[in-house]
């Protein structure tokens, strides 16, 4: 499968080949999520789902994900919190373990909160 000006040759009955190799990791990403949409799937597993495309698109694709999920599971792991302000629930994890769970809201309140230093640390 060849990439040629952004579309890919076949649309979505394209061969990607071994583990989609002929795509980058942004356009594998991509991939994942418009097959999981056309799915329809009941839950969505993300591990940082738009760290590898630009600015626009990430934007793009976070909107989709909160509109087109909006009623199903969407356990997001993520580095950049901004991806995930707006969830139901948070699982800080520390040296392999549960460390916090709440809401993002509840979370950033609590002055002893792991999730509140991340916050205003800067490591968004």
């Amino acid at each position: 499968m060849r990439v040629q000006s952004e579309r890919l040759t076949g649309g979505l009955d394209c061969e990607l080949g071994e583990r989609g190799r002929s795509l980058s990791v942004g356009q594998r990403q991509l991939v994942c999520l418009a097959r999981a949409l056309l799915t329809q799937a009941k839950v969505l597993c993300i591990d940082e789902a738009t760290a590898s495309v630009d600015h626009k698109t990430d934007k793009l694709l976070q909107q989709t994900i909160r509109q087109r999920f909006a009623n199903k599971t969407v356990l997001t792991i993520a580095h950049r919190l901004n991806t995930i302000m707006d969830s139901d629930r948070v699982l800080v994890m520390h040296a392999g373990k549960v460390a916090e769970l709440d809401s993002p809201a509840v979370l950033s309140e609590k002055q002893d909160s792991m999730f509140q230093h991340l916050l205003h640390s800067g490591q968004q």
